[in-house]
């Protein structure tokens, strides 16, 4: 068979409670994703993996298939994405065949675009990567990062540079939480999936928000407003 997405999404978000399925824009967030996978033409099914009902029938009206629903065991505070997706594609493989390759999506990623899913796909095809996945260049570098101490005294994350130029330092790049294209058998096997076998495609930062807060929500919907106002 072909290539698959696969959405994890559980009920139990702490943060922001029902997040995958909260009105955003006057839609439920995952419809977002799974209808940018079904409509990116790249995959020959999409699935969901979560262990509730409601979210199990919002997606299924936007599409989506799930036969199954996650054991509580993968449902919890703790469980991997990696354990999840491990899991949806050893029972989809039994169900239907190998998959070739394998695209995790996150279920709250309004902003994400058909084009970065290509690029995705296409580095993974011409490259020897286990993993292709979202990426966003930090700002500023940590190398300048502090907290304070119970003091509030200045309590440096690496060794203080205080006469290196901005621009000389190296620069550095964080999760921009949007998808993870990997190989089936590379997500069966449960390789880690940030290691040096892993490589990124670049996202601009006003094209993804990894959504944790409901700050971090306004201002994904605002984004998403002003992104597609044109």
């Amino acid at each position: 068979m072909g290539n698959l997405a696969i959405i994890p999404a559980r009920g139990g978000s702490k943060r922001i409670p029902r997040k995958n399925i909260r009105l955003f824009h006057g839609k439920p967030a995952i419809g977002y994703a799974i209808e940018l996978a079904i409509s990116s033409g790249l995959f020959d099914d999409v699935y969901v993996s979560t262990d509730d009902v409601e979210i199990r029938d919002i997606s299924m009206s936007y599409g989506a298939r799930v036969p199954w629903l996650r054991d509580e065991t993968l449902s919890n505070d703790h469980t991997s994405t990696i354990d999840v997706i491990a899991d949806a594609v050893t029972r989809i493989k039994l169900e239907r065949g190998t998959p070739d390759k394998v695209c995790c999506i996150y279920p709250v990623t309004p902003l994400l675009q058909v084009k970065y899913l290509e690029r995705g796909l296409r580095l993974l095809e011409r490259e020897k990567w286990d993993f292709v996945f979202s990426g966003i260049k930090n700002a500023k570098s940590p190398d300048r990062y502090f907290s304070l101490d119970e003091n509030n005294a200045l309590l440096f994350q690496k060794n203080p540079i205080e006469q290196v130029r901005t621009q000389d330092l190296p620069v550095t790049y964080h999760d921009a939480g949007q998808f993870y294209w990997g190989h089936e058998s590379i997500w069966r096997s449960k390789h880690p999936i940030f290691s040096k076998s892993s490589t990124i495609i670049e996202i601009p930062s006003t094209e993804a928000v990894d959504i944790d807060t409901i700050q971090d929500w306004e201002y994904a919907e605002f984004l998403y407003k002003r992104n597609t106002r044109y």
